[in-house]
């Protein structure tokens, strides 16, 4: 009998043949990865003076200063979801920046106590799955809000529950800027303040998150429960092939 066995024994519900040792080689820096974390930001408004977008934008010189690849998705013309074709070119964009990030910044204004409907929009079009393959799973993922009156966290806490819904690696700092008019100049640049300075952490925990994640996202999500589902799966087609045989 193997450890394995031994355990599923003692823990007497557990399929021994569906447990996976843990072993700490898996844990080291995949090979063949060295280019640069690629991030994707959103962000969710669509006004001229946007301060969602200039928090994006600030947060974005900070990803680049830490060596990240970084591309800002722009919202404008982006259909609500179901009301277009997956080929509109603003949602096939989206879905390409997707796939090809390895982690995610959703920055989102509250509004009436919530994230916006551009931000939701976005986050809607970003698909759950692609055939077998889910896109977000294991990609790490980094939430900021804007606020016009005192400091909140209703959007933050709204899209926290996204990102773990998607299987995203959602990292525990989180950034709130409230009365976000008062803290950006006319060009739109953040003024230094604790307030500045907790953007600077975020962006930094993101980026060691993203390091530590990328190139083992298959690792990370593997699950005991589905290795079992797709296993009793198999037998089951196995027999039903074997019966019609006979």
């Amino acid at each position: 009998m193997t450890k394995i066995d031994t355990l599923a024994s003692d823990l007497r519900n557990v399929s021994g043949e569906d447990l996976a040792p843990i072993s700490t080689e898996t844990l080291l820096a995949p090979d063949g990865i060295s280019h640069p974390p690629r991030i994707l930001l959103l962000y969710g408004s669509l006004r001229e003076r946007s301060y969602s977008r200039y928090l994006t934008l600030e947060a974005e010189r900070l990803l680049r200063a830490f060596g990240a690849d970084t591309r800002v998705y722009d919202p404008s013309g982006l259909p609500l979801p179901d009301d277009a074709d997956i080929s509109h070119p603003k949602v096939a964009e989206l879905r390409d920046l997707s796939a090809w990030s390895e982690a995610q910044v959703w920055c989102s204004p509250e509004r009436h106590g919530a994230m916006t409907g551009v931000m939701k929009s976005q986050i809607d079009w970003i698909p759950l799955s692609v055939g077998a393959i889910r896109p977000t799973q294991g990609k790490a993922l980094a939430l900021m809000q804007v606020s016009g009156g005192s400091q909140s966290f209703n959007a933050l806490n709204q899209m926290r529950v996204l990102g773990r819904w998607m299987r995203m690696v959602t990292i525990p700092n989180q950034s709130s800027v409230p009365k976000a008019y008062t803290e950006f100049d006319e060009d739109g640049r953040m003024k230094p303040s604790p307030l500045y300075d907790r953007v600077v952490d975020v962006m930094e925990e993101l980026m060691k998150f993203t390091l530590l994640v990328r190139g083992r996202s298959d690792y990370l999500v593997d699950r005991y429960s589905e290795r079992k589902s797709d296993r009793l799966k198999s037998m089951a087609a196995a027999q039903a092939a074997q019966d019609a045989v006979e």
